[in-house]
């Protein structure tokens, strides 16, 4: 059954669903096996996703950073992420400092992106927009 949600995480769950067609969508568990997305796809799904989210060089990695006023505010931050991560089985590459936090979405069994990646980020974009 699972554990139950706190307020807070009904209203992401809530709040996801309303806005990016990306948020309603659940990532699908991968073990590799499929190819990344090729860059087309790439370019499409960006355009669902914030601005800030830029490409690797490599084409292989999604990556945003986040700036916090403060300690608390940035833990509280990757703890909402962390939730998300979870819920979906997908998880990223944080780098975490004081007021500053860098997200990296990959999908690592394929070593490129997949829609999970978009998923995730279209999941943090929202979550973002909710702190405000």
């Amino acid at each position: 059954m699972g554990t139950p949600l706190n307020p807070v995480q009904q209203t992401l769950r809530r709040n996801m669903t309303e806005t990016n067609p990306l948020t309603a969508k659940r990532c699908v568990p991968c073990e590799g096996g499929i190819p990344p997305l090729a860059p087309a796809a790439v370019a499409e799904l960006r355009r669902s996703i914030h601005a800030d989210w830029q490409l690797s060089g490599d084409g292989k990695w999604i990556l945003r950073e986040f700036r916090f006023p403060g300690y608390a505010r940035t833990i509280g931050f990757v703890n909402a992420l962390a939730w998300i991560a979870e819920s979906e089985g997908h998880h990223p590459d944080l780098e975490v400092n004081y007021g500053r936090v860098l997200v990296k979405w990959s999908t690592h069994a394929v070593d490129g992106l997949t829609e999970n990646d978009f998923i995730c980020a279209a999941k943090v974009d929202q979550l973002v927009s909710d702190l405000g």
